[in-house]
């Protein structure tokens, strides 16, 4: 058999071949996997706000824009028997020490703070993963803190939020995810007590 030459145009229908299966293997895989990928990260944030708000039997959704971002932020506000129990907000900030984070917060209808949670994040495993909370109690501070009598910032940024170790660019990006939920809560709220307009 007559070994085939090598030629320019043969080289370049080869690789068009090889770049179009490729693609089309890609193409395949990742229509098998949106679905579950999207019902995780569904199941996921309804775990989150259940964990950062009181129990509830009604949830209403709302997006805000908030003062400082491009991307609105989801209110999840949770009644039980009718009455607003809590409001949980899908938050994020871009000033990671590995970039984005995102993070579930729960307020009360006064405005403390229920619980946080992580959603996402790349931070350093041992030290920027400890806003995790299966990796450290650090969050816990979080737990009833009052916005409105303290500051969500470090206190080496004379705040009132103590720091996590060897990751202080992690600890305050997760304090401005936080505030920026607060602000865009109180900028979201008519002056009857935390009511949300309609």
């Amino acid at each position: 058999m007559a070994k085939r030459e090598s030629t320019f145009a043969n080289m370049v229908s080869t690789l068009l071949i090889v770049a179009g299966v490729a693609a089309f293997t890609l193409s395949m895989v990742y229509n098998v996997t949106k679905g579950p990928i999207e019902r995780g990260r569904y199941e996921r944030k309804q775990a989150a706000i259940s964990f950062v708000v009181p129990e509830f039997d009604q949830l209403k959704s709302k997006n805000f824009l908030p003062p400082e971002g491009r991307d609105s932020l989801e209110f999840n506000l949770a009644y039980k028997n009718g009455e607003l129990v809590g409001i949980a907000v899908q938050t994020y900030t871009n000033t990671g020490f590995s970039g984005y984070i995102s993070a579930m917060v729960g307020f009360y209808p006064d405005g403390t703070i229920y619980d946080v949670v992580h959603l996402e994040h790349a931070e350093t495993p041992g030290l920027g993963d400890k806003i995790e909370k299966d990796k450290s109690d650090w969050s816990d501070q979080f737990k009833d803190f009052d916005p409105s009598e303290k500051s969500l910032k470090l206190k080496q940024d004379q705040g009132d939020v103590d720091g996590i170790t060897a990751a202080t660019i992690t600890a305050r990006a997760y304090c401005d995810a936080i505030n920026r939920a607060y602000v865009t809560l109180t900028e979201n709220i008519d002056e009857s007590h935390f009511k949300l307009e309609e």
